[in-house]
């Protein structure tokens, strides 16, 4: 379910972030689907339990997941999409490195566009 890098410069706690959205787009994850405690999933990828709590805390600010006192944290069953200026920013200053990263290696706008598209509908 969630692989993580720790070779990776990004933060662990990120990682699982990504992932279990990643899980949730791609239908992995369904609404209403329980997910591990945070002491199981703690054991599961051996992480320290505060890192999957601060994964876990954030998945509940963007409304993906939510806890249910006693029962444990779920998917959410009605998750509706809220544009983040700030993420879009974020979103745009990626794909801008990506752009140049791929002119230099002499990949053009319509291989650009047909590469997105694949990695698009795997989700």
């Amino acid at each position: 379910m969630i692989n993580i890098d720790s070779r990776s410069s990004k933060p662990i706690y990120e990682q699982i972030i990504e992932k279990i959205k990643e899980n949730i787009i791609k239908g992995i994850l369904k609404p209403g689907d329980k997910l591990p405690s945070v002491r199981e999933l703690a054991s599961i990828i051996a992480i320290n339990p505060n890192t999957i709590s601060k994964a876990y805390n954030e998945l509940e600010r963007m409304k993906a997941i939510e806890v249910i006192r006693g029962k444990g944290t779920f998917v959410v069953e009605n998750f509706e999409p809220v544009m983040d200026e700030e993420k879009m920013k974020e979103i745009k200053d990626h794909m801008k490195k990506i752009i140049i990263e791929a002119h230099y290696i002499g990949v053009d706008k319509d291989k650009l566009i047909d590469i997105l598209s694949e990695i698009y509908s795997e989700f």
